[in-house]
């Protein structure tokens, strides 16, 4: 198949609301389903549902016409909300269940980390379990051997190598069981939302290892519900939703999707008064991400401000309020913290009423990418911080390849947490009107 890694066709995968999956019942589930079946009968015909081999048709389909190929060396992001179907993605490429339809190719050993200590033995000890763990990925022993030192300084557990896991923190488990897979050389690495229980020190440490993975031609297939570790990692992402592909592409584009799912747009969130965030003196009505006329947009070119807004209903007067944004990248890098600086209202204590504050981001300022922008509003005197919407709207911001701008001839994205258009000056003199210095 040349350089695909993973190529599924027609994947589906179809579960029975309410049935014992498998064929293996205890005689203990026997005995109870034979007690309840009538009354759950008797329920169902009060409330006009079917009953007997109607039962049977009562299915849920996890996955449906699932169509992906993966090339080689690709690092793929499986975003989408919970239920989507991308744990059950990852268990039939792992082996750990069947598609009821379709089938999926691997051309490649396959290392999977679908949950904290997967593979691993409760009463073996770490170094045990690294051997174990090696094994079933289909490793030899001298590969093992030869990997070993790294893994353990990799999990950070050296003190802790040859006790039983049954012992460790949900932390140390993560890192070894990370470590496992990330270094036995697997061809392709699948892993779930197992990042979430580390720090942010490991998850960086992770994301690190992920990305040398990918330049060393492995394939990454991740599913996370970080976007910034999303964004920063996958060139592409797949979007599922109720078990279907909804959108597959640049990541930045299909995140801005995923974050438009639960909100009209992703650059707007809105509440009514009385489920608004926020406490007895202060309620945040909505955020939005609008233009130079006030209109709300999630994609800028580069050239363009960026307006920050926030709504928000003083309950009570008296107070000297503090609104202001927090803006991440999509590496989860802090780019600035902004506080409103109005000197009308600044340091004056606010009136109970509706209230509309703007931060304006100027054009030329912010470089390309995705950004989070999280908004709080704070009482001072006495500083308590009011309400806080965590990474509540996103936005883009792009640079049109033809449109001539401060990137001139350059090639490629520009690195950087901003990028902006700075006035230079330069001075030339002529040969003949410099002095050249004399050489001692």
């Amino acid at each position: 198949m040349g350089n695909i890694a993973i190529k599924l066709e027609k994947i589906s995968k179809r579960y029975h609301i309410g049935r014992t999956q498998g064929n293996y019942q205890t005689l203990r589930d026997s005995i109870s389903n034979a007690f309840v079946a009538p009354f759950r009968r008797v329920y169902k015909l009060l409330k006009g549902q079917a009953t007997g081999a109607a039962e049977l048709d009562e299915i849920i389909w996890a996955l449906k016409d699932i169509n992906i190929e993966i090339k080689q060396g690709e690092i793929v992001g499986l975003i989408g909300r919970n239920g989507a179907g991308k744990s059950t993605l990852l268990k039939i490429l792992s082996r750990i269940t069947e598609p009821t339809e379709g089938y999926a190719e691997i051309y490649g050993r396959v290392g999977s980390l679908l949950e904290v200590g997967t593979g691993f033995h409760p009463e073996l000890t770490g170094r045990e379990n690294i051997f174990l763990s090696g094994a079933i990925l289909g490793m030899r022993k001298d590969e093992i051997i030869r990997k070993f030192d790294e893994i353990v300084a990799f999990a950070e557990i050296e003190k802790f190598i040859d006790t039983p896991v049954k012992h460790y923190s949900s932390g140390m488990y993560l890192r070894l069981a990370f470590a496992v897979a990330a270094h036995l050389e697997p061809e392709i690495l699948l892993v779930d939302e197992v990042l979430a229980v580390g720090d942010a020190r490991f998850q960086k440490k992770c994301i690190s290892k992920m990305q040398d993975v990918g330049k060393e031609g492995r394939t990454v297939l991740f599913v996370s519900h970080n976007m910034p570790a999303v964004s920063k990692l996958c060139e592409r992402a797949i979007l599922l939703e109720k078990g279907r592909i909804i959108q597959d592409g640049p990541s930045h584009e299909v995140i801005k999707d995923y974050l438009s799912l639960d909100s009209k747009v992703a650059s707007m969130r809105e509440w009514d008064i009385i489920q608004a965030p926020g406490s007895s003196i202060v309620r945040l009505i909505s955020i939005k991400i609008i233009t130079d006329e006030g209109v709300v947009n999630d994609s800028f070119d580069i050239s363009k401000s960026v307006g920050l807004q926030m709504e928000y209903e003083v309950l009570k007067p008296g107070y000297i309020l503090l609104p202001h944004f927090h803006v991440d990248n999509e590496e989860g890098i802090r780019v600035f913290v902004t506080l409103d600086q109005d000197p009308i209202w600044k340091h004056k204590a606010r009136s109970a009423g509706h209230y509309v504050s703007t931060a304006w981001i100027p054009g030329n300022f912010l470089t390309e990418g995705l950004f989070f922008v999280s908004a709080a509003i704070a009482t001072m005197e006495p500083v308590e911080l009011q309400v806080h919407e965590h990474q509540a709207v996103a936005f883009h911001v792009y640079e049109d390849a033809h449109v001539e701008s401060a990137r001139g001839n350059y090639l490629g994205r520009i690195k950087g947490v901003v990028r902006p258009l700075l006035q230079w000056t330069t001075l030339y003199k002529p040969n003949g009107n410099s002095k050249v210095r004399d050489k001692y």
